[in-house]
């Protein structure tokens, strides 16, 4: 239906801008208005579409840096700064791609990012976090699933809980075979003993059933909704017998935390589908980025 919309600069300035900039309540319910006709959205959190399933409790986990994580953050955010300043803009991309990565690793676990700090969970206040949550979640004899994206760290976390809890988790990644994923799948629904089960976000996030736990904590995020509901719905779906609580991961005062807020507000603003990919930050000017990426 060309010109249904007109133009894309009438759209701009007819709906996008109020919408984003103004939080106009009317546009955002005319747009709804007109596109209704085209589209259909269901939830399964809606009560008329499926009536047992249980409530979703996602509760936003606000973490402290620890005081080396906070002075290697801060010193990769000022080198890579620099280097912007003088990169063109074919470059620029990389060298945010490279910042984006760094710090996420950073936030995780200095180990990480530079491979060569001691493997401790005093060294990541996500792992000391993590060890405090666990104390709650094993003493009401309940199972989690723990979503991170780099495989490294899900090594790291099977060692620290395996030092601190006295337990070895499983440890689902992408190149495990068919039959061993099976395996380990089988074992965390089956077996009482086995309580924690880490995934790699690629490996794990889609196409597994895993409803025996009823805690799911994203140890890093990918600042994307539908991907974080994917791996969410591991646990959050039919044959759930218990409510869902999801634990998100977020460090306080960094750009977790401004990041966050910027895709909670967009998906405030319309309700519609956030980008899939982290490649809007490159289109950030260099102000904006010193503002995201700094320690308050």
């Amino acid at each position: 239906m060309p010109n249904y919309l007109k133009t894309l600069k009438d759209f701009q300035n007819t709906y996008a801008k109020p919408i984003e900039i103004s939080r106009d309540e009317e546009k955002i319910i005319k747009l709804k208005n007109i596109t209704a006709p085209f589209m259909i959205r269901r939830l399964k959190t809606d009560r008329s579409i499926i009536s047992d399933l249980p409530e979703k409790n996602v509760i936003d986990q606000l973490i402290t840096m620890e005081k080396q994580q906070a002075a290697l953050y801060q010193a990769v955010v000022d080198k890579i700064l620099d280097q912007l300043k003088e990169s063109d803009r074919k470059s620029r991309s990389a060298y945010i791609l490279k910042l984006l990565v760094s710090l996420k690793q950073i936030c995780n676990h200095p180990r990480n990012y530079d491979k060569q700090s001691p493997i401790s969970k005093e060294l990541s206040g996500k792992t000391k976090t993590l060890i405090d949550l666990f104390d709650i979640i094993l003493s009401n004899k309940e199972k989690v699933l723990i979503f991170t994206q780099y495989v490294e760290m899900g090594n790291i976390l099977k060692s620290i809980i395996a030092d601190e809890l006295l337990t070895e988790p499983l440890f689902l990644e992408g190149s495990l075979n068919k039959q061993k994923r099976q395996e380990l799948i089988d074992r965390f629904e089956q077996q009482n003993n086995e309580r924690i089960f880490i995934l790699s976000l690629k490996a794990g996030g889609t196409g597994l059933n895993l409803t025996q736990a009823n805690n799911v904590i994203h140890f890093d995020l990918w600042f994307n909704p539908a991907v974080e509901n994917q791996a969410t719905d591991r646990a959050f779906r039919i044959g759930q017998k218990k409510n869902v609580n999801v634990y998100r991961f977020i460090t306080k005062n960094s750009f977790e935390e401004k990041i966050d807020k910027m895709v909670k507000l967009k998906q405030e603003l319309t309700n519609l589908t956030v980008a899939t990919q982290e490649t809007w930050l490159g289109n950030l000017s260099n102000e904006e980025l010193k503002y995201i990426f700094a320690i308050d």
